[in-house]
């Protein structure tokens, strides 16, 4: 019984003691949230706007899409050595330049489109430096939030409220997008250096990083981790990969389509318009942010989670295909933010609790690119299926997502002392 109340007390202390670092970080967790918050608001604020920017720049939908693209792209290259910088240099050495150039690349976009008659290319220039800026600060929030707890219940919850704000971001990016919008077309690019530079003083002033800094492992021996990281943990690491970037996809395709059909069939347009892409970015929000409090350190139900999360999305995504009345897409649309919602943060808890602090950065940029590649892809892809049939754009949105749920029951397997 003695040892019994003594484990109960140890226990006890380590919860408090849990809970005592959350609370003592709570600032610095609030600070990095406006670092995911800021790069959402800086790419899907733009698209309520695309439709607006094919008249004013004369540009056709996949120009358009290719706005959205470009920063993502250059983001999946540069992303990897973010995170190589990262584990060597120290993450708000990595952090607070990139979003200083994310700002500039918001400048440059909004001048050209202000000042020049033929705007086009350069805006794809300053969406390109957003790109170069954001895949230095967003990827990198990750393994900074695994290295400032000990406790993975602290690292599970800290994501969860990490991916609410990316979540969040999304929601607050079409009705800021088209609000501002309806002033100035070119104003949303205005406002992406003012969000970089309030984020740039919180993350210096409120987030202190660990005060004992382990020396990094030289190359040789570092790029032989990631080796053998990838030779044990290849598989479900793949999944995760796999999973991460399909979501995007489809959530990004899923925001460019109903973008463009609310305005172009529907006549919906501005805020309005905007409140109505919310809906679905709202069940997104909420649902990931209430995953994030649940899955704590259970690797067994965030599996589950991710692949319940997956189904819903593939019927949401088949349902679509039976009719094309604006409330009912919306609904569903709803449902499979809800799906995507809920996996993200399992996501983001399972391949950050399950790499050594050394890697983090490194195999968490890697992930962070697979899911900007979905970014990427999702608006042009959709832009090039419109012009077919919107029933098979709806059936290859919700075969990918299958492919999602099955990579993720056959290749996501937690012992069972995870749980």
């Amino acid at each position: 019984m003695e040892h019994i109340e003594n484990l109960q007390s140890v226990n006890s202390k380590a919860k408090k003691k849990s809970g005592d670092d959350v609370h003592n970080q709570k600032w610095a967790i609030l600070s990095l949230s406006s670092i995911p918050l800021v790069m959402t608001l800086g790419n899907s604020m733009l698209i309520p706007v695309l439709p607006a920017m094919e008249n004013k720049l004369n540009i056709s939908a996949f120009q358009s899409s290719m706005i959205i693209t470009v920063y993502s792209i250059v983001a999946i290259i540069l992303i990897p050595i973010a995170g190589f910088l990262s584990d060597h240099i120290g993450r708000k050495k990595v952090i607070i330049p990139s979003l200083l150039i994310a700002g500039i690349g918001g400048l440059i976009s909004g001048w050209a489109a202000w000042k020049m008659a033929d705007a086009y290319w350069i805006i794809l220039a300053g969406r390109a430096l957003q790109g170069v800026g954001a895949a230095g600060a967003a990827p990198i929030v990750m393994p900074l939030v695994g290295d400032m707890f000990k406790n993975d219940d602290d690292v599970s919850s800290s994501l969860g409220l990490i991916e609410t704000s990316n979540t969040f971001g999304k929601v607050l990016s079409p009705i800021l997008g088209a609000f501002l919008a309806g002033f100035i077309w070119f104003l949303p690019f205005f406002s992406f250096p003012v969000f970089c530079t309030i984020s740039i003083l919180l993350v210096f002033f409120l987030v202190k990083t660990p005060n004992k800094r382990e020396e990094p492992l030289p190359l040789k021996k570092f790029w032989s981790n990631i080796k053998d990281t990838f030779k044990n943990n290849g598989k479900w690491l793949y999944a995760i990969f796999l999973i991460g970037a399909i979501l995007m996809f489809v959530l990004f395709g899923i925001l460019f389509y109903l973008s463009d059909v609310l305005e172009k069939t529907y006549d919906i347009k501005d805020v309005k318009k905007g409140l109505l892409l919310a809906v679905p970015l709202g069940a997104l929000c909420l649902s990931s942010y209430l995953t994030g409090k649940k899955i704590k350190e259970n690797k067994i139900l965030m599996k589950w989670i991710i692949f319940l999360g997956s189904v819903l999305v593939a019927a949401a995504t088949a349902i679509l295909s039976f009719s094309n009345n604006m409330w009912f897409m919306i609904s569903m649309f709803l449902f499979a933010g809800i799906g995507i919602g809920v996996a993200l943060p399992s996501l983001d808890a399972l391949i950050t609790e399950g790499i050594a602090k050394e890697e983090r950065g490194t195999i968490t940029s890697l992930y962070s690119s697979m899911r900007f590649i979905g970014v990427a892809g999702g608006p042009p892809a959709i832009a090039i299926l419109m012009k077919h049939s919107d029933q098979g754009l709806f059936y290859i949105l919700s075969g990918i997502t299958i492919l999602a749920a099955l990579a993720a029951i056959l290749a996501i397997k937690p012992e069972a002392n995870d749980s």
